[in-house]
């Protein structure tokens, strides 16, 4: 098939942004929808470090401008890791003298990191130094960090490069779900690690973790299904895969006889179905590998000869920033999901979210009454504000 060139104009408030993608001509009755301005990262200290990057990056780009705010790019991040916005890889993968942080302030590398699937004591141990308090996500989500036994009943974890997640294996959906304490600390894993970092920069979210329903070990009916996937990337969200072979929960490594197994992270971004129905994921593969990658969604291998296990999703939650009160009025400012849709078939760009401000007298028992018609932009004023006690909140409209 000969790949053709669409181009979208993407409204980012009162900015239009032209993004153009080369995709492979297909049959009108198939369908091809992708999310907008996904970033591509070079693997960098481990896939689901760079995959967590991708995922937090998009968020960055799409309404959370907290989630990255060094020096490079001007704090926007990246679409890519090459070249003068290399630092972006601190937000995964801090380091001293490394994005602006001090020379001497030792982050996630200077602490956790020997070499890829080094089960080396971790270099803060060594050098008989305390660890650095957590502040990139790779420190949230326990990457590279040799501090637990027995995680889920599975491996020793974790040596360098590598992550955890507990599934619920039954195939039903976890929702911010926090490990029990193991080793007498606090144990964490990547969908309570993601929770963390998000609070950690200022905002909350909701995360969930499910196997899929092809992995052999689901019951028949459970488990997160193509269909589900499809929903996410309409309502504007993308979503982390966990690839791991179901028969390899964990492996000798060194000295460790129960080391991670092998795992992939990638970040899905959109699907495929085609003219003949078959059901196709769009991702990035964490290693900068461009657009026009795909899997059909089934049991096989996908990359780095795995399958996906599992799925991560992650959803941030709107949150009033700031507030201003002046000549009556209140101006209010918000940070909130801002996706958009593309769909490279019918050559149409859709935003998806959308917002509307609501007041109430009383928290307690309260009467919640709509102030705004739904608003895409992140910012409202109330004139006439304010009589009494009053409250407010921002109320994300569903696509």
């Amino acid at each position: 098939m000969n790949p053709r060139l669409i181009c979208f104009s993407i409204r980012r408030g009162l900015l239009a942004v032209l993004a153009c993608f080369a995709v492979a001509h297909t049959a009108r009755s198939a369908t091809n929808v992708i999310l907008a301005e996904v970033p591509d990262y070079q693997w960098w200290r481990g896939c689901f470090g760079t995959a967590s990057g991708n995922l937090m990056g998009y968020w960055d780009r799409h309404g959370f401008p907290n989630f990255y705010t060094g020096p490079t790019a001007s704090g926007i991040a990246p679409l890519n890791s090459f070249g003068s916005n290399i630092g972006i890889q601190s937000m995964w993968a801090s380091k001293a003298g490394f994005d602006g942080r001090p020379a001497d302030q030792p982050g996630h590398e200077d602490d956790y990191w020997v070499s890829y699937e080094s089960t080396a004591p971790d270099p803060y141990v060594t050098a008989g130094r305390p660890e650095h308090a957590p502040d990139c996500i790779g420190d949230f989500i326990g990457l590279s960090q040799d501090k637990w036994t027995n995680l889920g009943d599975e491996c020793d974890g974790n040596i360098d490069g590598f992550s955890f997640v507990f599934w619920d294996k039954a195939g039903d959906r976890r929702v911010n779900y926090i490990p029990q304490p193991r080793n007498g600390q606090p144990t964490t894993d990547i969908q309570s690690g993601l929770r963390a970092w998000t609070q950690y920069r200022g905002n909350d979210c909701e995360v969930f973790t499910q196997l899929t329903d092809f992995n052999p070990e689901v019951p028949a009916g459970k488990g997160f299904t193509f269909d589900d996937l499809k929903a996410e990337i309409d309502a504007g969200y993308p979503v982390l895969l966990f690839m791991q072979k179901p028969t390899e929960k964990s492996r000798p490594v060194g000295a460790i006889a129960r080391a991670n197994p092998h795992i992939h992270g990638m970040l899905a971004y959109g699907y495929y179905i085609s003219d003949s129905g078959a059901n196709y994921v769009r991702y990035r593969t964490s290693w900068a590998s461009g657009d026009n990658v795909i899997s059909e969604w089934t049991a096989r291998n996908w990359q780095a000869d795995l399958p996906v296990r599992g799925i991560i999703g992650y959803h941030p939650l709107p949150q009033i920033k700031n507030t201003t009160f002046a000549d009556h009025s209140l101006t209010l400012t918000w940070d909130g999901p801002d996706s958009s849709v593309l769909d490279l078939v019918n050559a149409t760009a859709t935003s998806l979210h959308a917002y509307v401000v609501e007041q109430s007298a009383a928290l307690y028992s309260p009467a919640w009454t709509a102030v705004t018609p739904p608003l895409s932009q992140h910012t409202a004023t109330i004139s006439n504000c304010c009589d009494g006690s009053t409250f407010f909140r921002v109320r994300l409209v569903k696509p």
